[in-house]
């Protein structure tokens, strides 16, 4: 019986190590795929671990990552431990007080900490960036060593540094000879947490950087709108690293014994500290080395600073712009249209935004946009007229599109039937036959917008009854078709036909119809949203030449070619549309632009509409988790 046990325990710790290690083994072997595809393996390439070297993006995000965590470790540690022990000598109240005090940061959500420190920046008016997101990552880390330093202190001997000075030691030597060596393990403990959770972290770099600035964490979040498969290659890179400071920290210490070990210990700590120094020089050389060449261009050493949608931009895009003109482009990722306006109604400057249509028109009706100098844009011949003069910008005074398209089903070929999609456009959501297999859009405009059209009501009515009788039509769908709210998981859900229909954006269904060919893209008679997110440069930019300049060359073929075929939604560029609608994305029919049908409409912003909306919405989603 005991040997049963033994064999199913062992049996179990293989499983559990499986279960640990085989999705890191998985995305290693995925980061050498020649392919974009997360499920296909094409054949063997260094694809990626390039692409991740000459994106000065994700170098920088690098070495952003490493270096705050070195710093961090090393001025928390030594802060933490230096508080830890004038702490031991305090009174008891005071000393129980602090330990308190010090608990908050560690049993505080990070959330609350995440959003203290953004705060206490703003107040102070301290412009976020590098320094901001190095003090926080300090902030929290300091409890973290304390934590582990104070149970060291409390099991050394109090009589050692007395001794020592009573035989002729100063305060300083005692500390260094005595009191440092005794609560060592400790301090290197304390250290090592403090490394992992700022390597680690997000939610308080999120909140705390700004300017651009960003590390791995936040690179990755901003990448998860399409899963890239550069962040196999970069997640390979840290998990050898840190595989590397693991055998250096447990296989060094344990060659030999007694002095053997100290020694050991001791070049370990050496090494480790050496490599990180060699890793931290060598990814800032490597940013420095891919910045390019000494040849004088037009904008040698001004930033650009662009707010852009996360996944909104080619593999080459970034580096092409900043070999052309030898500018640094500096691109922060939002995630609606309202967090990019929070930003900008606060005064935050950016060169070039990338807002949706309703958006512009309200960016323009509140003055938060300069008119375009035509005299500096030269691309306007190059673009479609279809995404040209729509009605919140009627004559592009202040907005150059960058992608358009249509909102739309996307539907399993091999369980929807194309009849019940021609005959019941957005109503297949109320279809009881295909219950279990709907994915809604978690956005109000667009939920709003399906059943809206479905009844044949505009998409932009100010009628309270048809935004009521809308909000009946989606309660009903919630509650019998049993749907699955989500937001840009669809794209990789639906890629792998997880569910049959799906409330989708054009561009993201042609990525998903290129990844799957039994996945289809029907637009409903009844009409759709006709949208368009265009470049636009607010009042407040501090550099506007440099923003033309911008506009210009996401205008231009090669940069709007390798945008749009990476991306998956459509160009502006009339000769890349045609080239891909006939190329790449041949018979894809969702990426070209519905632009014959009257029912089609674009967003007009109302923020009277737009609050209930919102509010009908958040309904909406709480019936439809009762009803799951």
């Amino acid at each position: 019986m005991r040997k049963e046990n033994r064999i199913f325990g062992k049996v179990l710790m293989v499983l559990m190590v499986l279960f640990f290690y085989l999705p890191i083994i998985y995305m290693i072997i995925f980061s050498f795929n020649d392919g974009k595809s997360l499920t296909v393996f094409t054949g063997f390439s260094m694809r990626w671990y390039e692409h991740m070297l000459e994106s000065h993006d994700m170098m920088d995000a690098l070495a952003t990552t490493f270096t705050v965590a070195i710093l961090a470790t090393i001025i928390s540690t030594v802060v933490g431990t230096i508080a830890a022990i004038g702490l031991s000598g305090s009174r008891k109240i005071v000393r129980q007080v602090v330990e308190q005090i010090n608990n908050l940061p560690i049993m505080n959500p990070e959330i609350v900490t995440a959003i203290g420190l953004m705060l206490l920046f703003i107040t102070f008016r301290i412009e976020k960036g590098y320094l901001t997101m190095l003090l926080a990552h300090i902030a929290f880390c300091i409890p973290y060593v304390m934590l582990s330093v104070m149970p060291k202190l409390r099991t050394m001997d109090p009589n050692l540094p007395e001794a020592a000075m009573d035989l002729g030691a100063t305060p300083w030597t005692a500390l260094r000879k005595v009191i440092v060596p005794e609560i060592m393990p400790g301090i290197v403990t304390g250290g090592l947490i403090a490394f992992t959770m700022s390597i680690d972290d997000f939610i308080i770099s999120y909140f705390t950087t700004g300017r651009g600035v960003k590390n791995l964490s936040i690179m990755v979040y901003t990448m998860s709108k399409r899963v890239n498969p550069s962040i196999n290659a970069v997640s390979t890179v840290m998990v050898v690293i840190i595989g590397l400071v693991l055998l250096l920290t447990n296989v060094v210490p344990s060659i030999g014994a007694g002095q053997r070990v100290r020694q050991a210990s001791r070049r370990a700590r050496v090494i480790f500290g050496s490599i990180a120094g060699i890793l931290v020089v060598a990814i800032i050389a490597g940013v420095v080395y891919f910045r390019g060449s000494d040849t004088v261009r037009p904008y040698e050493g001004q930033t650009l600073h662009v707010y852009n949608w996360g996944e909104y931009v080619g593999e080459n895009f970034i580096n092409d712009f900043e070999e052309e003109t030898g500018a640094t482009l500096v691109m922060e990722n939002f995630d609606s249209n309202e967090e990019m306006y929070i930003k900008v109604a606060n005064g935050e400057s950016y060169d070039v935004l990338v807002p949706s249509d309703y958006m512009i028109q309200r960016l323009i009706d509140e003055g938060y946009l300069q008119k375009l100098d035509e005299s500096k844009l030269d691309c306007f011949d190059q673009l479609s007229e279809g995404s040209l003069g729509f009605a919140y910008d009627p004559d592009n005074e202040y907005s150059v599109p960058y992608f358009w398209g249509t909102v739309g089903i996307c539907y399993n070929k091999n369980v929807v039937s194309l009849e019940d999609l021609e005959e019941e456009g957005f109503d297949i959501f109320l279809d009881t036959k295909y219950a279990g297999q709907v994915y809604l859009y978690d956005s109000e405009r667009d939920a709003f917008m399906m059943a809206l059209k479905a009844l044949g009501y505009s998409m932009n009515t100010v009628n309270e009854d048809e935004i009521y009788e809308a909000y009946d039509w989606l309660l009903q769908c919630v509650e019998t078709m049993d749907v699955e709210i989500v937001t840009d998981e669809i794209i990789d859900n639906m890629a792998q036909g997880r569910k049959a229909l799906g409330l989708i954006y054009s561009g993201d269904a042609t990525y998903v119809m290129d990844e799957n060919e039994d996945m289809g893209y029907f637009m409903p008679e009844s009409g759709t949203n006709l949208w368009c997110d265009a470049m636009v440069i607010p009042k407040n930019a501090e550099n506007p030449d440099l923003a033309h300049a911008f506009i210009n060359f996401a205008c231009e073929y090669d940069p709007a070619y390798d945008n749009s075929s990476y991306v998956g939604y459509t160009a502006a560029n009339e000769e890349v549309m045609e080239d891909l609608a006939n190329g790449e994305f041949e018979g894809i029919n969702a990426y070209v632009p519905r632009m014959d049908n009257d029912n089609d409409e674009v967003f007009e912003y109302n923020e009277e509409t737009k609050k209930l909306i919102g509010e009908l919405w958040s309904k909406v989603k709480i019936a439809a988790s009762n009803a799951n």
